[in-house]
């Protein structure tokens, strides 16, 4: 019974002090880096609209013209898994005129669309690309964005230059508050963006080769490290 009292009374002093043992210090920190690098696929989307009386000469038109326009791109050199038929529709358009009691609406014909997205992988032909498509019959253009074919060494570069940045940071925090960094405790990615400039046109205003710049696509990484803090 004696020295069941006594572990107890060794217990009861040890655990307050083991509950009370505060953690470990460390430091977090996030780092961002942000890579340029030279385009070397557009994406355009591109789309034939036709009016006719009826609905099956606006759907014919339409389907001609997008049937031509196809079989031009793949004459360029781009291959059939880059374009992709990302709407297609057929309304009809309904006449504008005073309202009267008893009278029903009338159809005055239909609209018929069809929209293309394609991938431009050789930017050398993309102005000769974007201006014989309207010379086909494409009248819609919902944009030109431009992208990397291969993203993931420019990403990488990005995930570097964060790393790189967190350290530099963590380095000067530490510095400024007079103590020593320890070992990294834990990585972790916690975001990544390839914005693309984007520009809009309109189909009227194109004539011969249409001039376009590709400029230049960035790339960004985010990562947060937290680091220990030697005693």
């Amino acid at each position: 019974m004696r020295i069941l009292s006594v572990l107890v009374l060794v217990l009861g002093l040890t655990c307050p002090a083991l509950a009370q043992t505060p953690p470990p210090a460390s430091l977090t920190l996030t780092g961002t880096g942000e890579i340029a690098a030279a385009p070397d696929m557009a994406t355009i989307t591109l789309g034939v609209v036709s009016f006719k009386p009826t609905a099956a000469q606006a759907m014919a038109e339409t389907s001609a013209s997008t049937a031509k326009i196809i079989d031009a791109l793949k004459a360029a050199g781009i291959d059939g898994a880059d374009m992709q038929t990302r709407d297609l529709s057929l309304n009809p358009r309904w006449k504008n005129r005073p309202y009267k009691a008893g009278e029903a609406p009338e159809i005055e014909g239909f609209t018929a669309s069809n929209t293309l997205m394609v991938r431009v992988r050789d930017l050398d032909v993309l102005g000769g690309v974007l201006d014989q498509v309207v010379q086909l019959g494409a009248n819609q253009f919902r944009g030109l964005s431009f992208g990397l074919q291969e993203p993931e060494p420019a990403q990488d570069d990005a995930r570097r230059a964060a790393v790189a940045e967190a350290m530099r940071k963590a380095q000067l925090y530490a510095e400024a508050a007079g103590v020593t960094l320890g070992p990294i405790l834990s990585i972790s990615e916690t975001g990544r963006t390839a914005p693309q400039p984007v520009m809009m046109m309109e189909a009227a205003r194109m004539s011969a080769d249409v001039p376009v710049e590709g400029g230049e696509v960035s790339v960004s990484a985010q990562v947060t490290m937290v680091f220990a803090i030697d005693p």
